[in-house]
């Protein structure tokens, strides 16, 4: 085996937000101040704001801000009602947050193996799962790089058991399916703002959303500690609040998130353009009505570690989303998951790797990347 030298002629790190601020950095500054000024941080009206404009921007009634991601499917999993030895199915092939929110309630993550095309869940292998799941309380459909899940199966399967349907958009954010905004389909959608996103804070955040303002007022009290009136607890809630500094933050940057979209779906098609002679998959469209946010842009590829640490030697951040599936996870073993169980998730967890796709590339950028897997010797 040949070890190639280690050379930098460029570098283009995974994700550039020093960039992005740069070009937003006094409007954001401007709001930050704003909030500072007031000395009004927990709660109140600019975090109202901010839930009022993503609530449009979701096309959704409600919107109720938390502290991160994570606490979103918590906060989620709570208001449908999960408790112990519940059973709450999911994909197998996701971030850990979306089956350790689960377990962190004492309830079961069940699993269910993934879309070749799309890598969300299958919902042929859902229906299995909910069939063979007798204490199912709930279903949660991620929408994994930025694309959406099959939502319309998905929707007929939680209907028909009384499941209540999660949507975990972390990453997924003005993505759509057949039109509507993801977040906006099942009952309650989770987003998260953490730095990697789409829209993200400067620090932890993260939000629900939801067109029941039951499910909407339950979440505002389940957030601080499960009260709707101070010291009177109609629920043990957590303590989960998005704070002013991050939502005055997220209200500059929403104002640009279609325009970065709009450039991350740009990137996307030259990606496709210049690696379609490359000796990688690409991403494929799903098979149904989409709006794709690329919040990543996977590719596959049987020498992953190979092609991974070629790009490194030449100064091409990648990242490995995500390199063991959750159904093999130490932490779950006591499930008697076994290795062979979810094949799809298994081989894309070999074979994944996201390349550069944040708005501030350029093509020369993304040229530079192509070059790299195109010529790549094999």
């Amino acid at each position: 085996m040949v070890t190639e030298p280690v050379v930098t002629q460029k570098r283009i790190p995974l994700l550039d937000l020093q960039t992005q601020h740069s070009q937003i950095r006094e409007e954001v500054l401007a709001a930050v101040t704003r909030v500072i000024d007031s000395q009004k941080f927990i709660l109140g009206a600019e975090l109202e704001a901010f839930e009022r404009e993503i609530a449009d921007y979701c096309e959704t009634a409600f919107a109720v801000g938390c502290a991160s991601g994570t606490d979103a499917l918590i906060l989620a999993l709570m208001a449908a009602g999960v408790t112990p030895g519940d059973q709450v199915i999911t994909t197998s092939y996701s971030f850990f947050a979306t089956a350790g929110a689960i377990a962190h309630l004492g309830a079961i993550p069940v699993f269910a193996d993934v879309d070749p095309t799309t890598f969300n869940i299958d919902p042929v292998r859902a229906a299995e799962a909910v069939a063979r799941s007798p204490r199912a309380r709930a279903l949660i459909a991620v929408h994994l790089y930025g694309g959406s899940a099959d939502m319309k199966p998905l929707c007929a399967i939680a209907g028909e058991r009384g499941l209540v349907l999660i949507e975990d958009a972390a990453q997924a954010i003005g993505a759509e399916y057949r039109g509507r905004r993801a977040g906006g389909i099942g009952q309650i959608g989770c987003f998260s703002f953490y730095p990697s996103k789409n829209l993200s804070a400067y620090g932890e955040g993260g939000l629900l959303t939801t067109q029941d303002a039951q499910i909407a007022a339950r979440l505002r009290a389940l957030r601080v500690h499960g009260s709707t009136e101070k010291y009177v607890h109609q629920w043990v809630g957590i303590n989960s609040r998005l704070d002013a500094l991050q939502a005055a933050v997220l209200r500059v940057k929403l104002r640009h998130l279609d325009a970065w979209t709009e450039r991350r779906q740009g990137n996307a098609r030259l990606y496709q353009e210049l690696l379609a002679k490359a000796p990688v998959d690409l991403p494929r469209p799903a098979p149904y009505q989409t709006r794709h946010v690329f919040n990543q842009f996977v590719i596959r590829t049987r020498e992953r570690d190979a092609v991974r640490h070629h790009m490194a030697s030449h100064g091409v951040g990648t990242e490995v989303y995500y390199p063991m599936p959750l159904h093999l996870q130490p932490c779950f073993s006591s499930l008697g998951y076994s290795s062979g169980d979810f094949p799809v998730s298994e081989a894309l967890a070999c074979e994944t790797l996201a390349l550069p796709i944040y708005p501030e590339l350029s093509e020369d950028d993304i040229a530079y990347v192509s070059g790299l897997l195109t010529e790549r010797r094999t």
